[in-house]
């Protein structure tokens, strides 16, 4: 299993960043995919996930209405849209597959700062 988060950076508050997990070595369409982040000191949690076939989607409370998951199957992609970004989304963000329970990609780093 192989995971490749990218599209992180800095962004002042109220901007926009849209990521990118490119995920092989598992047949991709037919599992959940995740978003977690890790700010620093703190413990790994959830953002976002969403379903095989991109049906159902769930969101952490502090996200929802300004994140945004989303698929593409043929692509073997996940994205995250994170608009309206706050200081308090600064972390590392993971892309997790429900494939694996031990598979991690590298992260990227998301820094929202003025």
């Amino acid at each position: 299993v192989q995971l490749v988060e990218s599209g992180g950076g800095l962004v002042q508050p109220g901007g926009s960043l849209r990521l990118s997990c490119a995920a092989s070595g598992f047949t991709f369409r037919s599992y959940a995919m995740s978003w977690y982040r890790q700010a620093p000191g703190k413990e790994r949690e959830l953002v976002a996930s969403i379903t095989s076939a991109g049906g159902t989607t769930n969101y952490a409370d502090s996200v929802k209405g300004r994140f945004t998951i989303s698929r593409d199957n043929a692509k073997k992609t996940v994205y995250l849209q994170m608009d309206n970004l706050k200081v308090e989304d600064t972390a590392v963000y993971y892309c997790k597959t429900s494939y694996s329970a031990t598979s991690w990609g590298q992260g990227t780093q998301v820094t929202v700062s003025s």
